[in-house]
């Protein structure tokens, strides 16, 4: 089931929280909203799902306009972040839950129901869980417990919000993998609001970057991370060190000016040596060093006074014998610049 949107904008009083949306989601494939809070991608989420109406602007599937459709007439399954499982139900009740609700015509037979629900419990590896209760689970199986009761009446689209925010991080990481996997199981197009960019990055099969009610940029999790449209999205996605500077020959010189270029680096671009290394590079002084975790984390005060935030393997990093309080010369091994005076603008990677 394809999902478009087509010009959607929506405010709550003064505030515009969405601003002339245009998104298409192919049948399915798993695709994140990502952005700060504030961005817009729960307000985007809950009009898809029918659980707010736009402004102005159109929501279809396959092709047919849905925008004045009720949530339950668009057949979405939304899974909610705190799980919202009926407390005093058992796993498999709760599961049930929506097949047994059904208007008597099209609801299906008990025997039916029970062959459904426990298809479910082996599809999230809770099979010997059935006759538990929500509070006899761990927030992880409570999650899975969820998306099995949106996944049981067989929606048309799977919509989820933050569905992973209340877990912790070790959790949240066995989750996101277990979802993915999920996902290439029951091919269903689904949409998921996170502001965690690893998150987004490594689940899904594209990337709305949303920032202030629009879209940013749209694509792969390669794309947006390596060729980001934006300075918006260079610098949301992961770490990044901010700079002043120009682009000559496809050289970067960076340098103490307020004025110039805005020169993005992120932080394992950053080459260090004890001697100066090509002429592109700037003085720095070593503050704090972090060690633990596969690479080196450094953190270190440029020449102008600036911090600088450098990453490195521990291999580089045992061969350099780096220590606090130690002068070195920092050289950018790949930058991308956007002009000082828009924002966003095109960048020029080098």
């Amino acid at each position: 089931m394809s999902i478009s949107v087509r010009g959607v904008s929506k405010k709550f009083g003064s505030f515009s929280a969405l601003d002339r949306i245009d998104l298409e989601i192919p049948a399915g494939e798993l695709v994140a909203l990502l952005g700060p809070s504030g961005s817009g991608k729960t307000t985007l989420l809950r009009i898809i799902a029918g659980l707010e109406f736009a402004d102005s602007g159109a929501v279809e599937f396959e092709g047919q306009d849905i925008s004045s459709r009720s949530a339950r007439d668009r057949r979405v399954g939304f899974v909610f972040q705190h799980f919202a499982l009926f407390r005093y139900m058992t796993v498999f009740e709760n599961i049930a839950f929506g097949l047994r609700v059904r208007p008597r015509r099209i609801r299906p037979s008990r025997e039916e129901i029970r062959a459904k629900v426990h298809e479910l419990l082996r599809l999230i590896q809770l099979e010997n869980q059935a006759q538990r209760y929500p509070s006899q689970l761990s927030g992880g199986q409570r999650q899975r417990v969820a998306l099995a009761r949106a996944l049981a009446v067989e929606p048309s689209v799977l919509l989820l919000d933050e569905p992973f925010g209340a877990l912790d991080a070790k959790v949240r990481l066995e989750l996101r993998r277990w979802l993915r996997d999920l996902h290439d199981k029951v091919q269903i197009t689904s949409v998921f609001v996170t502001h965690d960019q690893d998150e987004a990055l490594e689940v899904a099969d594209r990337v709305a970057v949303m920032n202030e009610g629009r879209i940013e940029q749209f694509g792969t999790p390669a794309d947006v991370y390596h060729s980001p449209a934006t300075s918006f999205v260079y610098n949301f996605l992961g770490n990044v060190n901010l700079f002043r500077g120009r682009v000559e020959n496809g050289a970067t010189f960076i340098h103490s000016s307020p004025t110039g270029s805005i020169i993005f680096v992120r932080p394992h671009f950053l080459d260090v040596s004890r001697q100066p290394n090509g002429s592109s590079h700037f003085r720095a002084v070593t503050k704090h060093i972090h060690t633990a975790g596969p690479l080196v984390k450094i953190e270190a005060v440029t020449e102008w006074g600036a911090p600088v935030h450098i990453e490195m393997s521990q291999e580089r990093f045992g061969a350099l014998g780096l220590v606090p309080d130690e002068t070195v010369f920092v050289t950018p091994k790949e930058s991308a610049v956007f002009r000082a005076d828009s924002h966003p603008a095109a960048a020029d990677k080098s």
